[in-house]
């Protein structure tokens, strides 16, 4: 089952969209009449320039096996442009997600603080990720952070229910 086959719950309305590009405008178009907005998708960083509608095929002539090149172009940053359009009033809460890990320049959660930063959006769910880790498991473990606050709030590790729920509280406070 995927996420398009599940029901909707009574009063949800839902926008269906493909692209980073349809996704900006049904957030722009419906911004105005949200008290929270939840970015939780996986929105890629980049896009193919072109697309085509025909299976891109193997060299014809023998002995051709280069690969073709394939130019990306950068998606829109829906998120930071939300929390730009919304200005200096104060909704929608915006809510934020990012996938992290650490590294040798920092860990996660200093990696997430920066994301915050330089989102701006009100509340970031970082989501720790790596090699058995996040996706396609049943429990995960977040730190929620809250801008203009140097408070972690972990959660996890735990049913996804629990986390939306502890999500939902925090959101609450802010609305």
């Amino acid at each position: 089952m995927t996420t398009a086959d599940l029901q909707l719950p009574t009063g949800v309305e839902s926008v269906r969209v493909e692209t980073a590009q349809q996704l900006r405008a049904a957030m722009l178009e419906h911004f105005d009449s949200a008290d929270v907005i939840v970015m939780a998708a996986a929105v890629a960083d980049f896009r193919p320039a072109d697309y085509v509608d025909t299976k891109i095929k193997k060299g014809m002539a023998p002995g051709d096996d280069s690969a073709p090149e394939i130019r990306l172009v950068r998606n829109p940053d829906i998120l930071a442009e939300l929390v730009r359009h919304r200005g200096d009033a104060a909704g929608p809460v915006i809510v934020g997600f990012a996938a992290e890990t650490g590294d040798a320049k920092a860990s996660v959660l200093e990696h997430g603080r920066a994301k915050l930063e330089r989102k701006g959006c009100d509340v970031l769910v970082v989501n720790e990720v790596g090699s058995d880790r996040t996706f396609g498991k049943d429990e995960n473990t977040v730190h929620l952070l809250l801008q203009g606050s140097s408070r972690v709030e972990d959660v996890g590790p735990a049913d996804k229910r629990v986390i939306a729920d502890a999500i939902w509280d925090l959101v609450e406070t802010l609305v």
